[in-house]
């Protein structure tokens, strides 16, 4: 048992370094790469609107979701207010609906027989499956091959919170929490190489599986906000609640007294 106090010292093999570390982080960095290109190949484009109806039924969802997003701009609060009136207005009448009011309340149609609907559907299916079957397969070589591997120490101490998520595999009760197992440090790097995917393709990759569950949960990054199922009305409806519970405020309140603190000394 380790005493209080006292330096925790373990006697590692320095290959572990070069045999369980360092390939993890590059099949890792190698298994990000091929998701981002093999989404790209599987990604179906997005079908423009068939009608100018359903072109403003798609933009005034975008339109509220961008409002709310960007609003602290540079936009003046009788602008706002005024925007935020109208949209919700035309939320909560279905004037944004491609069959007019009339339309309201209208089950959503099948999208069993629906073409598009399917092929959107087999779109998220083709994406969750590339982001799922990689991992699995990395996850059981690691449970395989390197399970019950110490293989790095941090340089930092960290409270005791954090020793089921460093030492997945080997937590023990007198392991100091600074060592990292090797499946804490598959985690590690699952969650923490987006920043590494952004220096090798861009912003705009598929890579990463924190930015492709950001980019399911934000409707307004797609060019067709309404999945397949989805009832253009309810979602009208909840746009508009949220943008009743929005209050204005700008990037340019109170500028002239932040200029005179920061030139008037």
């Amino acid at each position: 048992m380790a005493v209080q106090g006292t330096e925790q010292v373990i006697h590692r093999d320095p290959a572990l370094f070069y045999w369980i570390l360092l390939p993890i982080t590059i099949v890792m960095i190698l298994t990000g790469v091929l998701r981002h290109y093999a989404t790209v190949l599987l990604a179906s484009p997005s079908k423009p609107p068939a009608t100018l109806l359903e072109s403003r039924e798609r933009q005034a969802l975008i339109r509220g979701i961008n409002l709310r997003n960007n609003a602290a701009a540079a936009i003046s609060s009788s602008a706002f207010n005024t925007r935020k009136e109208y949209l919700i207005d035309g939320y909560k009448k279905g004037t944004f609906l491609r069959g007019g009011a009339e339309s309201r309340g209208q089950a959503a149609p099948n999208p069993m027989s629906d073409p598009a609907a399917m092929e959107g559907m087999m779109g998220m299916m083709k994406g969750n499956m590339a982001m799922m079957i990689p991992q699995t397969l990395i996850m059981s070589w690691i449970n395989a091959f390197f399970a019950g591997f110490v293989i790095l120490k941090l340089p930092f101490p960290l409270t005791i919170r954090f020793k089921s998520m460093l030492q997945s595999g080997v937590m023990t009760r007198d392991l100091d929490v600074r060592w990292v197992s090797s499946l804490s440090w598959y985690f590690l790097c699952l969650f923490g190489l987006q920043s590494v995917f952004i220096f090798i393709l861009g912003n705009e990759n598929s890579a990463s599986q924190v930015a492709q569950q950001m980019a399911q949960a934000n409707p307004g990054a797609t060019a067709n906000p309404f999945g397949p199922g989805q009832e253009p009305d309810k979602m009208f409806q909840a746009e508009a609640e949220n943008l009743e519970v929005l209050e204005h405020w700008s990037v340019l309140d109170g500028a002239e007294d932040r200029l005179l603190q920061i030139y008037g000394s």
